[in-house]
This record gives C-alpha cells, sequence and structure tokens, in this order.
C-alpha cells in the first residue's frame, strides 16, 4: 500500500491543476464582460452618428428590439412560453426595464439635462447593485478589498465623464430620469438573476427583447415622427445600425447574461464604470473629440479600481 508521503504531492499537483483550470475559466468571463463592455460603450457614438440622420432616439433602440428578437427567433424557436405564469412575468419584467424603460429614461435624460449629468447618474447602477444585491443575495455580497475598488472604479469615472470639465448643471426632470434608468438597470440585473440556472441564456435574452420590442413598439407610434427609411440606403447609416443591433443589443446581451450567471451580479457589474472610458475613446477616435489630463487619471483609477474589485478573498 502506498503510504501519506508518497499520496500527498500528487494530491497537492490535483488541486493546483483543479485551481488553474478554475482560474482559466474565470478569466474567460473576465474578458467576455469587457468585450461586452466595449460594445456598448461603443454603442453610443453609433447612437449619435443616427441622431444626426434624422432618426429619433425611441426609433434606434425599437428598430433594435425589434431586429434583434427576429434573429434570435431564428436561433432559438422550439420553446416558445416558459414553464409557468411566474416565470413568464420575470421576463416580462425584465424586458420593459432592462430594454424599453432603460433606453428610454436614458435617451429622454440626455434631451432634459447634460450628458455629464445623465452619464454620472446613470453609472451609478453598479453601487445601486453592489448594495441592494448583497442585501437579497448573500452570495452577492462582496469583501472590503472588492468594495474598495469599485469605489476607487466609480471616482475614476467620474474623472473619465467629466474629462476636466467639472461644470455640472441641476435639472429636476433629467437628473431624475437618469436615476430611473439606473434604477430599472438595477432591477433587470438582480431580477434576471432567477431564472439563470432555470432557462438557457439565448431562450431567455430572445424573451427579453421580445417584451423589449412589444413594449417599445407603442411608445414609438405614440411618438409619431416621420421615419427616415430612405438614409437606410446610406452605408453609414446600415453600418451603425447593424453594429447596434449584433454588436450591442444580439452578442452584447447574450454574453452579459451569461457573464451576470458565471462572475455574480454585483461582480460583473463593476465593468459597467468603464463603458464611459470606451465612450470617451472612441468619441476620441471617429468624432475627433479630446481627452484631458483628469480624464487620463480617470482612465487608470477605472483600470485600478477594476483590479481591485476582481480580487477574492484568500
Amino acid at each position: 500500500m502506498r503510504n501519506e508521503a508518497e499520496e500527498t504531492p500528487e494530491l497537492l499537483s490535483f488541486w493546483a491543476m483543479k485551481i488553474v483550470v478554475q482560474n482559466s475559466r474565470s478569466s474567460v468571463w473576465h474578458l467576455l464582460a469587457l468585450f461586452t463592455i466595449v460594445f456598448w460603450g461603443t454603442s453610443f457614438v453609433s447612437t449619435k452618428v443616427l441622431l444626426g440622420y434624422d432618426f429619433s432616439a425611441v426609433q434606434i433602440f425599437t428598430f433594435r428590439f425589434v431586429v434583434t428578437y427576429l434573429i434570435l427567433l431564428l436561433a432559438c424557436h422550439r420553446k416558445f412560453w416558459c414553464e409557468n405564469f411566474k416565470h413568464e412575468l420575470i421576463l416580462f419584467v425584465c424586458g420593459i426595464t432592462g430594454c424599453t424603460l432603460y433606453f428610454w429614461t436614458e435617451n429622454t435624460a440626455l434631451t432634459l439635462s447634460s450628458s455629464s449629468n445623465v452619464s454620472l447618474i446613470v453609472c451609478t447602477n453598479p453601487l445601486l447593485i453592489m448594495i441592494f444585491g448583497g442585501i437579497i443575495y448573500k452570495t452577492e455580497r462582496l469583501c472590503k478589498r472588492q468594495v474598495l475598488g469599485c469605489l476607487v472604479t466609480f471616482v475614476g469615472m467620474v474623472l473619465v465623464v467629466l474629462n476636466g470639465k467639472f461644470v455640472l448643471k441641476v435639472s429636476p426632470l433629467g437628473d431624475f430620469l437618469a436615476f430611473g434608468s439606473a434604477l430599472v438597470w438595477t432591477i433587470y440585473s438582480l431580477v434576471i438573476k432567477k431564472l439563470n440556472g432555470v432557462y438557457s441564456t439565448l431562450f431567455i435574452t430572445r424573451k427579453v427583447f421580445f417584451y423589449g420590442m412589444l413594449t417599445s413598439l407603442p411608445i414609438m407610434l405614440v411618438e409619431k415622427s416621420p421615419i427616415p427609411w430612405s438614409n437606410f440606403a446610406l452605408p453609414v447609416v446600415s453600418l451603425n445600425f447593424l453594429c447596434l443591433t449584433v454588436f450591442s443589443s444580439l452578442f452584447g446581451y447574450l454574453i452579459w447574461n451569461k457573464v451576470l450567471k458565471q462572475l455574480g451580479t454585483v461582480l460583473a457589474s463593476n465593468y459597467i464604470y468603464a463603458i464611459p472610458l470606451v465612450t470617451i475613446i472612441t468619441a476620441v477616435v471617429a468624432l475627433s473629440e479630446r481627452i484631458t489630463f483628469l480624464g487620463v487619471v480617470g482612465a487608470f483609477a477605472i483600470v485600478a479600481g477594476m483590479v481591485l474589485a476582481e480580487m477574492k478573498k484568500k
């Protein structure tokens, strides 16, 4: 028989390999979270371009939902309804909060308040998720180092959004809608967690866009803005719509819903702080906007905060 001394090195080797495999899998999901944030960060620039071609904000996100849903329906059409009414109601809440209400409140806020105000308020949703997620789900509670990382990242996000322009104008209605946008995304992130282990990510995402499409179409009809159909023939319009539909909506939500399941809602949501960083880099490249020294400092703070936040307890 083999003694304990002979078995110990093999056991250590086994557990070492297991840790390496688990860490590599975790790294993949962190990388996919970053890819999603890149998709969503660049979507602001694409939306800004389309607004310049006479599309309204409501038309832009409604078309996104319709096209994305049809693509998902082709990929996943065997199962249409959930197993019970409660699950169907949960996905309805996810669709109206994560799609319709989020984009409507955010875009409307941009017309009533400054972009700096809106960006700062909307990007507080990781803080809301960290607070409410820790209260609702014990598994979502972060250690002190991770909380510190989230706060450092938040400070970096503030510097990036302001980009050296410390001029904030209070707009009660616009700021209220911006906070509403952060709140409904928090609801979406925490509610969708309940069904992550029940249905496939593809099915959940398809249902979310179904209810997003269903609730956004009436808003577009009530708006009664003329749709510039002829502009779809322009390459710049079709390309930006393609980016919004395929990358920001289709891949973005599919990957993000899976990331929430693998990394946890609170920890994954910390990546949202990087959206303004991606947006400002894209704006510098595509729209020739400039970034200040404080913006660069903020960028480093975002990265440093994320590194701190992703560190787990030893």
